[in-house]
């Protein structure tokens, strides 16, 4: 049986962890569904364990329709009320208020920058950042950029959106790239964005 490969020490053996770690974390997204999927995944992760969220990820798919900023955006208080006794999701009031209201939020970005992703990226110059890290307790989690992008998101009056959970966000969408140099993924994720993708 072959050994494990080495992995970034904040993931667990748990295969749910695993499979994000190894295919997702860190991966360079331009997708504007995904982006703001992660924007309220992270939003919903303060104060809880990321595994946490993991777990409920796909409640929150079928809760939230797919993510569907447009649909989100639309929501109603009844609706807001309904979600709140969704045991599948976090059913923090304030959490489930401020996914509504960062949808609607996005919507204005959207027609103004003509993607979400066109907005965040800009915080990095549109090329990630190749961090180079032994352990992720030595790894940032917050920066000037990450400062920057929560006090845009901020202006526009979205919530959950302070300077730890933006760089969160940044880490799990590849804006930046925090997998220990050890890690069997960083050179993979490395030369994904050297090619730009």
């Amino acid at each position: 049986m072959s050994a494990s490969p080495h992995r970034c020490g904040w993931c667990s053996d748990d295969p749910l962890y695993i499979e994000y770690h190894d295919r997702e974390w860190g991966v360079p997204s331009h997708d504007d569904r995904h982006l703001f999927e992660m924007l309220i995944l992270e939003g919903a992760q303060a104060g809880l364990s990321w595994i946490t969220i993991l777990r409920k990820r796909e409640n929150y798919r079928e809760a939230f329709d797919g993510f569907d900023v447009a649909k989100v955006a639309r929501y109603t208080p009844a609706r807001i009320e309904k979600l709140l006794g969704n045991a599948g999701i976090v059913r923090n009031r304030a959490k489930v208020e401020s996914a509504v209201r960062n949808a609607k939020a996005v919507l204005k970005i959207q027609d103004e920058f003509g993607s979400l992703d066109a907005f965040v990226w800009q915080f990095i110059g549109g090329k990630p950042r190749q961090n180079s890290i032994a352990h992720y307790k030595q790894g940032f989690v917050k920066t000037a950029e990450s400062d920057a992008l929560s006090k845009a998101l901020l202006a526009r009056d979205m919530k959950f959106v302070g300077s730890t959970i933006c760089y969160s966000l940044m880490q799990a969408t590849g804006m930046v790239n925090d997998h220990e140099t050890a890690c069997h993924r960083y050179k993979p994720v490395s030369k994904l964005a050297a090619k730009g993708k």
